[in-house]
């Protein structure tokens, strides 16, 4: 079986389908039919952007450029990850602590699934790496983004009871472990939840790809097992240390809380 290749006609309905939601938004009055129409022709611009660059990435055998991608995927990842929080820190420790986050979750996870299960030839081949790294980067990153967002919320919120607890003798992190806890949980939902559904509500999209590829079920739901299981992996790595990163900062070395780093 070969793979269903999309015409210009499939890309044009589409668009239809796009406008057609942009539509219905302005008649139930939602106010995001601007937004669905900017971000459809974002994603667009950008896949299509990325699949030309990529197209040329895999015709070289060049390190240095796979890792370029995978850098030029990191910083754009940091940014999305570091944008969505309605509190914030400063500007280089925000972005830094998700930054951080992400690059470790991801590379921990990307590299515990080439030296085991995948172990792709040559190893970091970039038609693996790319994929795989890009795939792992976009879950920490939705995991990171929901932590920095639920621990700096909660902390504002429950101030007093964290200053009651430091004043008890309590360490920093001590102090700070219910929104830890809380926000790590926050951040596995979207994943856990993906996980549940798996194979009973839906085909996540790697497996999908797989199967229009011409790939046995069997062996791409396999494949989806271990991603997933690195999905995971990497997810809570990522949010553990953008959890203890963020509280580390919003304390000082004699325990005290210190909201006047959040904006």
């Amino acid at each position: 079986m070969s793979p269903a290749l999309i015409t210009p006609f499939d890309l044009g309905i589409a668009a239809c389908l796009i406008l057609a939601c942009a539509v219905a938004s302005q008649i139930l009055a939602l106010k995001t039919g601007r937004s669905i129409v900017i971000a459809a022709l974002r994603m667009s611009v950008q896949l299509l952007l990325i699949g030309n660059v990529l197209l040329f990435v895999f015709g070289q055998t060049s390190l240095f450029l796979t890792f370029a991608v995978l850098a030029v995927i990191l910083c754009a990842g940091t940014f999305e990850a570091g944008n969505r929080q309605t509190s914030r820190m400063a500007p280089r420790w925000h972005y830094g602590i998700a930054g951080a986050s992400i690059l470790f979750g991801a590379a921990l996870a990307t590299s515990m699934g080439f030296l085991t299960s995948l172990r792709p030839h040559p190893l970091f081949a970039a038609r693996a790496t790319i994929p795989m790294a890009g795939l792992i980067i976009g879950n920490v990153m939705n995991a990171t983004s929901l932590t920095l967002n639920s621990l700096l919320t909660a902390v504002t919120r429950d101030r007093s009871a964290i200053e009651a607890r430091i004043l008890l003798g309590a360490t920093r992190l001590k102090a700070l472990e219910d929104p830890i806890r809380k926000a790590l949980r926050t951040a596995l939902i979207p994943t856990l939840n993906q996980m549940s559904a798996a194979g009973l509500v839906t085909l996540p999209g790697i497996m999908t790809g797989q199967l229009l590829a011409g790939m046995s079920p069997v062996a791409a739901s396999r494949y989806q097992i271990v991603l997933m299981s690195l999905v995971i992996f990497g997810n809570l790595a990522g949010a553990t240390l953008a959890a203890v990163l963020t509280c580390l900062h919003l304390t000082d070395e004699r325990g005290r809380l210190r909201l006047e780093r959040v904006r």
